[in-house]
């Protein structure tokens, strides 16, 4: 999966690395080439005081320093270049594909997972990718070139070397191999304590209300000690590793020393050769530490590569038609023939044999008890979610042939639960229009009642909007909501129990403004409260996901008990109060 996403992302930046393989390369040769330039000058120079032969040959270091940290530095340039491009380019795709997912698919993921997916699983793919375009270059170039080197400076204790590469690899490899279960358990763990934090975050005046900070804190400390616990398990066998490295590095020096000082006696080893043989060994084992590092990261870059790419992997749902059909008829006629949805591996449907009608200019109300499939089959007309069986035609055409940006231009959504964006309260109305002018702005503010406390705040249309809306109540959340719909002007204005937060009084005075802003659309509007929708042209009524009862509020109080035991109990309870 690693291999694969960075093959397909960094493919658009063939010419950063190319560069960088071009650069590494002559900076790594200018490595190899100064231990012998060093050895040179204590042979040639320092031995024989040869003061001349010093000097040029220092300044010939001098200058191949100075390519190879110029080479380093445009090599390290243009890989991160490269890198954070490609991770630039995951996360453009991840968001966009995230964004084509129906419900059921962030339902399946969850937004604490997604959300660490696109942030920190793509920080670690993308800094896996910076190191290894230098690194994967310039390892086995030094700890071959070394080896090579070394053998050439040194022949008679170069045996020193096949003996602590190999230990130092297999080391390495142990300790790497237990690494990978461990990132794994981790980068989960990380998704816990995201949604634990999400939802406190989110529902902190339900925790207060209800007094539960120690409960959540304690819920929070057990998921942040579980990632603590992970972590630790990581960071002790990399606390392990690299005393590994430098132990094993240290007693081969000592090996080359003590081998070498007696070659250098025997006079088989020259005591410039012996030096170089010493810089050469620190490369190697250099170079190996390098590999080592990247390897300490691929384990956990190669997890997060497996999240990321499952995410786009997932296709949505909700799939667009490859040749789109136009709408043939009103897109205000909306027709259910014989729907049906289920959830992949439900025994039971949520929606069963759904047949109605809507027309331009009317309202029809959807009613029934909590978990009777309301909101599940509004979400069908924006495509939110896709039938599993049956029609829904808007327009006179299937909505699974349509395209979805055009069928959900032409539909107005004001869902359940409101939400709002960070900004102001103009930019949230315009969401419904991005043209829209200040004067319709303020229009659909008066239709849905909100044009008064809208005035009322500091900025006016310019007041600033907390994310989620949580600088502003409930009412007012959900006539904002409805406000941005009016912005749209739409074909069909879908209210999912959009009225709930408002006193009866206002929900009078929106309902009637209403009719004169909505004539030539279709409304669907999900209610609880029978009384608010006893005009509506048609009522649907839900029982455990099946039509019992389809007509005016006169005909259900005659023909459908299911409807008329909720009248009657509503009416009880208005008495009673």
């Amino acid at each position: 999966m690693l291999i694969r996403l960075l093959r397909t992302y960094l493919a658009g930046y063939r010419r950063f690395i190319i560069a960088v393989v071009a650069l590494q390369l002559i900076a790594t040769a200018a490595m190899l080439y100064l231990p012998t330039l060093n050895a040179d000058i204590i042979n040639n120079g320092v031995a024989t005081g040869d003061t001349g032969y010093i000097l040029s040959t220092g300044g010939w270091m001098l200058l191949v320093s100075l390519a190879q940290i110029v080479c380093s530095v445009a090599a390290m340039y243009a890989g991160a270049q490269a890198s954070l491009g490609a991770g630039r380019d995951i996360r453009h795709d991840l968001v966009h594909r995230v964004n084509e997912f129906s419900g059921r698919e962030v339902g399946r993921f969850g937004a604490p997972s997604l959300i660490t997916r696109t942030t920190n699983d793509v920080q670690q793919v993308q800094l896996l990718a910076v190191m290894s375009i230098s690194i994967l270059v310039t390892a086995p170039i030094m700890g071959v070139g070394g080896i090579v080197m070394g053998m050439y400076e040194a022949f008679s204790i170069s045996w020193l070397l096949a003996v602590a590469v190999p230990v130092l690899g297999l080391t390495m490899g142990l300790i790497i191999a237990r690494m990978i279960p461990a990132f794994r358990s981790m980068q989960t763990r990380i998704d816990s304590v995201n949604r634990v934090m999400r939802e406190q975050i989110t529902g902190i005046r339900v925790v207060r209300a209800f007094v539960r900070e120690r409960h959540e804190t304690a819920r929070f400390g057990v998921a942040n000690d579980s990632l603590a616990d992970a972590t630790l398990r990581v960071g002790r066998m990399m606390a392990v590793m690299f005393p590994a490295v430098m132990l094993i590095t240290n007693l081969t020096l000592v090996a080359v020393l003590w081998f070498g000082g007696h070659a250098v006696g025997d006079g088989s080893v020259e005591i410039g050769s012996l030096t170089a043989m010493i810089s050469y060994v620190m490369q190697i084992m250099m170079s190996v530490m390098m590999a080592s590092f990247l390897a300490i990261m691929a384990p956990r870059a190669g997890v997060c590569a497996e999240r990321i790419c499952e995410v786009l992997d997932t296709e949505s749902s909700v799939h667009s038609p490859a040749v789109a059909v136009a709408q043939t008829d009103d897109p205000a006629v909306i027709e259910f023939d014989d729907v049906e949805f289920r959830y992949p591996g439900a025994d039971d449907a949520v929606l069963n044999h759904i047949s109605f009608a809507t027309r331009p200019g009317t309202t029809t109300a959807v009613v029934g008890s909590t978990g009777s499939g309301k909101t599940t089959l509004v979400n069908l007309i924006p495509r939110l979610i896709d039938a599993t069986a049956g029609t829904l035609r808007i327009g006179g055409v299937d909505v699974r042939d349509q395209d979805p940006d055009r069928l959900r231009a032409s539909i107005g959504l004001v869902p359940q639960r409101p939400y709002l964006f960070s900004g102001t309260v103009a930019s949230n109305l315009r969401h419904g229009d991005p043209d829209a002018t200040d004067e319709q702005l303020w229009e659909a503010l008066e239709t849905a009642q909100a044009a008064d406390f809208v005035r009322a705040m500091p900025d006016g249309l310019d007041t600033a909007i907390a994310q989620g809306g949580t600088t502003v109540s409930g009412g007012q959340r959900q006539r904002l909501a409805i406000a941005r719909a009016l912005v749209r002007r739409p074909a069909v204005y879908v209210f999912d129990d959009s009225f709930s937060a408002l006193d009866l009084q206002t929900d009078a005075r929106l309902r009637a403004a209403l009719v004169p802003a909505t004539r030539d659309a279709a409304m669907i509007v999900v209610a609880q409260r029978i009384s608010t929708v006893t005009s509506a042209d048609q009522i649907v009524v839900l029982d455990q996901g099946t039509i019992v009862g389809l007509g005016t509020h006169e005909e259900l109080l005659a023909s459908c008990e299911t409807y008329a035991e909720i009248a009657e109990s509503q009416l009880a309870i208005g008495a009673a109060q």
